[in-house]
């Protein structure tokens, strides 16, 4: 009887601590500048992040807010010349599960793009 009781808690325990770890990922991408014409040329890669851990839900930044200190990221890391400009803007956003603990990491990436 003690060792069945045993079996099933350590069963019960083995699935709770699996199934609590998850990873949820998703973005958005937006065209910023036109680029209808061939009037361009690609100047580099550029990319700002931000995270935030929270315990129990508490604590840290909301999305909007994780988005928006990436954005600021990205363009202070990488500032804009004369006739530059941010190019296929993608907001992407990926969530981590792990018990009572989510983080929840904000990449912005642009292609900085220079017309002629």
């Amino acid at each position: 009887m003690k060792k069945s009781f045993f079996k099933i808690v350590v069963t019960v325990f083995s699935v709770i601590l699996l199934s609590s770890c998850a990873a949820s990922h998703y973005g958005v991408m937006s065209d910023s500048a036109s680029l209808g014409a061939n009037n361009f040329k690609m100047v580099k890669y550029a990319k700002g992040e931000a995270s935030v851990t929270k315990v129990f839900g508490l604590g840290g930044m909301g999305k909007d807010a994780l988005v928006a200190e990436a954005k600021t990221n990205l363009v202070q890391n990488n500032p804009l010349k004369e006739g530059q400009a941010l190019a296929n803007i993608t907001v992407d956003v990926k969530n981590s599960f792990i018990l009572f603990v989510t983080q929840t990491k904000v990449t912005v990436t642009a292609d900085i793009v220079e017309f002629k």
